[in-house]
C-alpha cells in the first residue's frame, strides 16, 4: 500500500466517531430499547423468582434470568445501551446542528439566475412595472404569505431569495434534543444513580430477614439521596418512614426525611369486585420541623414534601385479627380454636409431628360469576377429587368471554394459608367463611393448590340447616365410628325389608354395614391396595368382586343401600346432639348427597386439619410509592420537545423560492420576472401553494406570463 494512500486511510478515532455519530446506529439502539421494553412489559418484573420458576420452568428461568429479563430496565447492558444512545444522539446534534444553523441563516441568494429553468416548480412572465416596482410587488406578495426575504443586486438584475417553514429544521433539534433529554431522565432517576450512591458512600445490598429497625447501617442509603424510587407500607394506625428500594441482588434501604403516618385507608368496589376507588388519609411528620402536615393520597393523585412524592401504590392487609377453628379431617375428634394475625407462623401439633401454619390472607369481598353455562346446567361434578376445572365456572374472573350469563355475588370472606409438614412439604390453602349457594345447595369451599402455578381444587361441604358445617362434621364422625355404623345399618335393614319376607333382614343389615365400612375406609376393598375409603373403595371393591357383566347392576344396588344407610345415620348423628331428625324431602336429599360425595372426596384431602375463619378484625394497609425523581423534569421537557419537533418535521414544509427581476428588453419599462421554488418534498399541496404564488407574483396591470 502506497504512503499516499496510508494518509487518506480513516484513524480508528475518527471510524468510531463516525460510528456513534451516524443516525443509522441512533436508530438501531432505539430499536433495541424498544424490544427490550416490550419484554418488559410482556415479562413482569422483579417477581420473586419462584414465580419465573412456576411460569417458565427451571431451565428457562434460569436461561431468561442470565440475560436479565426479570429485571431489564435495570439491567446493566440496558442501561449501557440507553448511556449509547444518549452519547450518539448527542453526537448526531453536535455533528448536524453547525450545518442546520448555517442553514437556517442562509438564503442562499447566490444562486445563478440560469438554474431556476432546471427546477420543477418553475415559471416566467413580465411585469409593466419597473424593476424596483416589481421587487417591492413580489416583497408585498411573499410578506402576505409569511415568507421571508432577501434581495442581491447583480449586474442586469436582482435576486430575490425567499423561504418559508424553517420551523422544520428546528424540529430535527427539537426531537433530537428530546430523545437525550428523555434518556438522561431515565438513567438519572433509575437504579444506576442510585447504584453509585452504594458505591461511593460504600453501601451494599440486603438479603436477610427481620426487622426493619435491626437493619445495618450499610444496608440503608441517607435521606440525602438525590434520587431514589421505592415502596412503603404503613398499616392503619402506624407510621413508617423508610422505604425499600429492591435491587437485582437483594433489597436497599431508603431512609425518609419525614414519617407517614396512615390515619385511615379507604376502598370502594365496583360490583365485579374490582376496587374502583383506594385512598389513604395520611399524615406527614417532618423529621427536622416535627411539623405534622394532612394529606390525602389517591391514585394519580400524590402528595409531595420535601421533593419527595408519596403515590398510591397499592393496599394490602395490615396484620388482620383472625380466629380460626380447627377442624380434625385424618381423624375425628372436636375442633379447636386458632389465633393469630395476618403475616405470622403458628406451630400445631399433630400427635408426634408438628404442623406450621403461615397465615398469608384476608379477603374480604370476593365478587364472583354464578352464571348458568349456556346450556343451563351447572354440572360442577363434586365426586371429582380436582374440582378446579370445573368449579372454575363459578370462582374466578367475573368477565370470562365465554358467552354465558353472568350473576355477580359477593360470596364473603376468605382466608388464605399454607400448611408445612414435619417433612418441609408446603401447600397453600383457600377457604371461604360463609356457605355459597351452588346449584340450590349452600356448601363451603375449601380450597388446595401444591403449587402456585396450579388453580385451586375446591372440596364441597355441604351446610346443615343452622348454616354451618358442624352437621357434616357429626356425620362424618358417625361414619367412623362401629358401633354407628352399626346402628344405622339395623335400621336401614329395618326399614327397608319388604313385608311378608323377614328373611331378607339380615342380608340387608350386613350389606349396608359393609358398605358404610368400606366407605369409611374400616374395610379393605380385597385388590389389595392400600385402604382409601370414599367412592374409590366402592369403585376398587365391585371391579374386584363382581364378575363384569353384573357390575353395573351390583354398583347400583350398593349405592341405593349406602344412601338409605347415610340417612339413618345422619338420624344417629343429630340424635347424639339432641337435635330434632331430618325431616324427609328434597333439601335432606340434596344434603345427604352431597355429604356423600364431599366425604368421598375429602379421604383425599392433604392435610390433617383444616382452619376455618370463625370471625376477624380487619386491619388495612397502605403500600406507598415515594420517589425523588430530579428526572422527571428532563422528561416532561424532553416529551415537549419530542411533540413539537414531530409536529414541526411533519406539518410545516420547508420551501425556498427564488425570483430573478431583470429588464425586459422588448419593453422598456417592464420587468422579466423568472422565478423556481424547491421543497424537500413533493406533494399536491406544494403544487397547489405553487401555482397560487406564481399567479399572484406574475399577476399585474400589463402583465403577459410566459
Amino acid at each position: 500500500m502506497s504512503d499516499s494512500a496510508l494518509m487518506r486511510r480513516p484513524s480508528p478515532l475518527r471510524t468510531a466517531y463516525e460510528l456513534l455519530s451516524s443516525m443509522r446506529f441512533a436508530i438501531t439502539l432505539l430499536a433495541v430499547i424498544c424490544i427490550a421494553s416490550v419484554i418488559g412489559t410482556v415479562v413482569k418484573q422483579n417477581e420473586p423468582l419462584n414465580n419465573y420458576i412456576n411460569q417458565f420452568g427451571p431451565f428457562w428461568a434460569e436461561v431468561l434470568g442470565r440475560f436479565s429479563l426479570f429485571t431489564v430496565y435495570s439491567a446493566g447492558w440496558f442501561l449501557a445501551i440507553l448511556g449509547f444512545l444518549v452519547l450518539s444522539t448527542s453526537l448526531c446534534i453536535a455533528r448536524n446542528a453547525p450545518k442546520i444553523v448555517a442553514d437556517l441563516r442562509s438564503f442562499k441568494e447566490d444562486i445563478r439566475e440560469g438554474a431556476l429553468k432546471a427546477f420543477h416548480h418553475k415559471g416566467e412572465g413580465t411585469l409593466a412595472l419597473s424593476r424596483e416596482a416589481a421587487m417591492q410587488h413580489a416583497s408585498a406578495v411573499l410578506a402576505g404569505r409569511g415568507w421571508q426575504a432577501r434581495a442581491q443586486l447583480r449586474e442586469g438584475g436582482t435576486m430575490v431569495a425567499a423561504r418559508a417553514g424553517r420551523a422544520n429544521k428546528l424540529g430535527y433539534l427539537a426531537a433530537h434534543s428530546a430523545v437525550v433529554l428523555i434518556c438522561l431522565g431515565g438513567l438519572s432517576d433509575g437504579d444506576l444513580v442510585v447504584r453509585l450512591q452504594m458505591a461511593l458512600g460504600g453501601k451494599s445490598t440486603f438479603e436477610g430477614g427481620g426487622l426493619i429497625k435491626d437493619v445495618p447501617p450499610e444496608h440503608r442509603l441517607p435521606a440525602t439521596n438525590p434520587t431514589f424510587r421505592g415502596n412503603l407500607l404503613v398499616t392503619e394506625g402506624t407510621r413508617a418512614g423508610v422505604a425499600v428500594l429492591s435491587m437485582p441482588d437483594g433489597i436497599v434501604l431508603q431512609d425518609l426525611p419525614f414519617d407517614v403516618e396512615l390515619k385511615k385507608f379507604i376502598v370502594e368496589y365496583y360490583d365485579t369486585g374490582m376496587p374502583k376507588l383506594f385512598a389513604s388519609q395520611i399524615v406527614i411528620h417532618d423529621n427536622a420541623t416535627g411539623q405534622a402536615t394532612e394529606a390525602t393520597v389517591k391514585v394519580n393523585e400524590p402528595a409531595i414534601h420535601q421533593g419527595v412524592a408519596i403515590y398510591q401504590s397499592s393496599f394490602e392487609d395490615g396484620g388482620s385479627l383472625l380466629k380460626l377453628k380447627a377442624v380434625p379431617m385424618a381423624r375425628s375428634g372436636p375442633a379447636f380454636d386458632v389465633q393469630g394475625r395476618v403475616g405470622d407462623t403458628l406451630q400445631l401439633t399433630n400427635g408426634n409431628d408438628k404442623l406450621t401454619v403461615e397465615l398469608s390472607g384476608l379477603k374480604v369481598i370476593n365478587v364472583e360469576n354464578l352464571g348458568s353455562d349456556r346450556d343451563g346446567e351447572q354440572g360442577t361434578d363434586v365426586r371429582r377429587v380436582d374440582l378446579g376445572a370445573t368449579l372454575s365456572r363459578h370462582l374466578g374472573s367475573g368477565a370470562k368471554p365465554d358467552g354465558r350469563a353472568k350473576t355477580l355475588h359477593n360470596i364473603g370472606p376468605a382466608i388464605t394459608y399454607k400448611l408445612v409438614d414435619a417433612s418441609g412439604q408446603r401447600r397453600e390453602f383457600h377457604n371461604y367463611m360463609v356457605p355459597v349457594e351452588l346449584e340450590g345447595q349452600r356448601v363451603f369451599l375449601v380450597g388446595m393448590r401444591e403449587q402456585l402455578s396450579e388453580n385451586f381444587r375446591y372440596l364441597r361441604i355441604p351446610a346443615d340447616t343452622e348454616g354451618s358445617m358442624d352437621g357434616w362434621l357429626r356425620l362424618r364422625d358417625a361414619l367412623r365410628d362401629p358401633a354407628a355404623r352399626s346402628s344405622a345399618a339395623r335400621q336401614y335393614a329395618k326399614a327397608a325389608t319388604p313385608d311378608g319376607r323377614p328373611e331378607m333382614a339380615e342380608q340387608l343389615r350386613i350389606t349396608a354395614e359393609r358398605a358404610l365400612a368400606l366407605f369409611a375406609g374400616a374395610e379393605s376393598p380385597g385388590d389389595g391396595q392400600p385402604v382409601t375409603g370414599g367412592l374409590d373403595a366402592f369403585s376398587r371393591f365391585v371391579e374386584h368382586s363382581v364378575p363384569e357383566a353384573e357390575r353395573q347392576k351390583v354398583a347400583e344396588v350398593l349405592l341405593r343401600i349406602l344412601n338409605g344407610a347415610f340417612y339413618e345415620l345422619a338420624q344417629i348423628s343429630r340424635g347424639r346432639a339432641a337435635q330434632p331428625p331430618l325431616p324427609p324431602g328434597p333439601e335432606t336429599e340434596r344434603f345427604l348427597t352431597q355429604a356423600v360425595l364431599s366425604m368421598s372426596d375429602a379421604s383425599f384431602y392433604p392435610a390433617p386439619v383444616m382452619l376455618q375463619l370463625d370471625s376477624f378484625e380487619q386491619v388495612q394497609a397502605s403500600v406507598f410509592q415515594v420517589a425523588r425523581a430530579p428526572g422527571k423534569t428532563l422528561v416532561y421537557l424532553g416529551a415537549v420537545l419530542l411533540i413539537v419537533g414531530v409536529f414541526a418535521m411533519l406539518y410545516i414544509r420547508e420551501r425556498r423560492l427564488w425570483i430573478w427581476l431583470s429588464d425586459d428588453p422588448e419593453r422598456p419599462g417592464a420587468t422579466r420576472v423568472q422565478l423556481a421554488m424547491s421543497t424537500p418534498r413533493r406533494t399536491l399541496d406544494i403544487d397547489q401553494d405553487f401555482d397560487r404564488l406564481r399567479s399572484s407574483l406574475l399577476a399585474g396591470p400589463g402583465d403577459t406570463p410566459a
